[in-house]
Formats: structure tokens, sequence, C-alpha cells
């Protein structure tokens, strides 16, 4: 038996990867869906209050803000990268808005450009990212990681020991009236989801990004400036965790460093297990809709089922991996190696 030589290619790099059928690829596609209503199934059985009006609104508000930081993150995540600096954007955000808002601590009182500076903060995060990420070519995780930790340490320093207290009662209705039963939350997470549909769908930065994610250097063959779509990417996530912090310190009428405890895993999962691949190129924003109303069904469900609180997380752990199994398996064949 002679060994292969220096330009001959084995066995198993030779043989064609096993692309799915057209039937295959729709079950495929439609798995999170089915997943969502095989939940809402289970757990209509074991609870009689799960299929009511006032638990579909709990799960609409419980839903609104994770949606509306998983539509951001899913820009990223379309292109391969991914943003750990979720918790301390909304943290700093929070702050921002409600001690540009009334409050009990200053004396400002700019009404609604208090929302459009917390979200502003959220941008300018975001665009440091894309910057550090792509001109410095440091990995995004890395990145993200470190503004993350710096998020936080600004939101300690505004914290100043003890929360401030969000006093413009305006403001404060964003988080807590409701328009015909449905939460004021819930229509601006559905408005945060329609735009970003858009902008997926129906401007050049949108369709760019999945092409970078797709394949970045048959993008940069193309001539597009791959680098500058990125940093719009993070642009937009940091955006969305701004908002998301502002929508949050409403509905709890302070601004706190903890704001945003929990967020990071919740947000990354709702991606994820709505289909977008975390290599990127193939994913959106209404697969992450799916998501975010999954990871909502099931916290709700084993709320309602009495399953205790520390095995509700190992359980939406075992959900992500199953989910992240579930997207690579179909490309197992065409990853010579993982990262």
């Amino acid at each position: 038996m002679s060994a292969a030589g220096p330009g001959t290619a084995t066995v198993a790099e030779r043989r064609p990867a096993l692309a799915p059928t057209p039937l295959a690829r729709r079950v495929i596609d439609a798995g999170p869906v089915l997943a969502l209503v095989a939940l809402i199934v289970v757990f209509s059985l074991v609870s009689d209050r799960f299929l009511t009006v006032g638990n579909a609104g709990s799960i609409a508000d419980q839903a609104a803000i994770l949606l509306v930081l998983a539509v951001g993150a899913t820009f990223v995540i379309l292109l391969g990268s991914i943003d750990l600096s979720v918790e301390g954007v909304m943290a700093t955000s929070s702050l921002v808005a409600v001690l540009l808002a009334a409050n009990d601590r200053n004396g400002n009182d700019l009404g609604y450009l208090a929302v459009l500076g917390g979200v502003g903060v959220g941008a300018l995060f975001g665009l440091v990212n894309g910057i550090l990420h792509t001109r410095l070519r440091i990995p995004s995780f890395m990145v993200t990681l470190g503004t993350g930790a710096i998020g936080i340490g600004i939101a300690t320093v505004l914290f100043g020991g003890q929360p401030p207290r969000m006093l413009d009662e305006g403001l404060r209705l964003w988080g807590t009236d409701r328009v015909l039963g449905v939460s004021r939350l819930a229509l601006l997470a559905l408005a945060v989801l329609l735009l970003g549909y858009f902008v997926q769908h129906y401007t050049r930065v949108g369709r760019t990004i999945l092409l970078v994610g797709g394949d970045e250097q048959i993008a940069r063959l193309a001539g597009l400036p791959a680098a500058r779509y990125k940093v719009w990417a993070f642009v937009l996530a940091g955006s969305a965790a701004g908002l998301a912090g502002v929508l949050a310190a409403t509905r709890l009428g302070v601004g706190d460093v903890q704001i945003g405890s929990g967020q990071l895993f919740a947000t990354i999962t709702a991606v994820v297990v709505g289909g977008t691949l975390l290599s990127g190129g193939r994913g959106g924003v209404l697969q992450t809709l799916v998501g975010a109303l999954l990871i909502s069904v099931l916290a709700n469900g084993l709320i309602l089922a009495g399953v205790d609180p520390a095995i509700q997380r190992s359980v939406q752990g075992v959900v992500i991996v199953v989910a992240i199994a579930a997207t690579v398996w179909t490309q197992r064949r065409r990853t010579r190696v993982v990262k």
C-alpha cells in the first residue's frame, strides 16, 4: 500500500458532501417552529393556566426585551462573529437614560431625548466594537468581552452606590402601560423586529452583511467593503442593546448595573435556536423571533410546571447545545476544521 503523495487528496477529502434533499431541508428549516408548537402542546397539557390570554400576555412581555436584543445580535452572528458586550451596554445605557430623564439624583429632565441618549451610548459601544474588530483585527469575542467589562465599570461609577429612580411618568408608561391589552414593550419589540426585517432584506447594509457572513473572501473579490459593513452590524447590535437597557429601566423604574444580568446567554440562545448559524451566512430576524418565543415559552412553561429555577437554567443549556448540534449536522461533512 503506497502512501498518498503531497498533491493527492485522501478518500475522505474526495468524498462529496451529502446535500440534504429539498424535503429534508424544509424539515430542518421548520425545526424551530415545530419545536415551538411542541412546547406549546406539552405545557398546555401540563398546566391549564398556560393557554390563557393573561399568560400569553406574560409571554409577550417576557419576550419583548429579549427580542430587541436578539434582533440586533442577529446581524453580528450573521457575520459569523459574536457580541458579548450586551450586559455591559444595557447597564450603561439604562443609567445614562435614567440620569438624563427626570430622576431623584439630579435636575435633568430631557424627556424622550434621554431615550436617544441611551440608544446613542449603545451605538457608540457598537462602533468601538466594530472598529477594534476590523481595524486591529482582534477576534470579536475578545473585543466585545472587554468592552462589556468597560460598560459594567462605567455603569458602576454612574450607579453611585444606589440605583437612581426614574421620575418621568411618560417614560415609565413605556414599560408599564398597555394598549388594547398589549403591553407597550411588546409593541415596541414588534416595531424593532419589523425594522430589523426591513434592514436585512431591503437595504444594502443588511444584504451585504449576509453576503459577508456567507463568504467574506468572495465579498471582497466582488469589491464590497466588508470591514465597513461589519462595523454597521456591530452598531446595529449596540443600538439594540442600548434600547433594551432603556426599556428595562422604564419597566423597573431605575437604572441598575445588574439590569442586563443573564441577558447575554438568553440573547445568543434565541438567535441560535431560531436557526441563525453561528458560522454566519444563514438565518435572519424572523428566525430570531421564533427563537425568542421558544425561549420565553420554555421559561414560562417550566415556571407553571413548578420546575426548580436551577433546573430551568440547566434545561435551557441543554436546548442551546441541541440547537447548535442540529444546525451544524447537515454541514458536518463540509467542515474540515472545528475552531
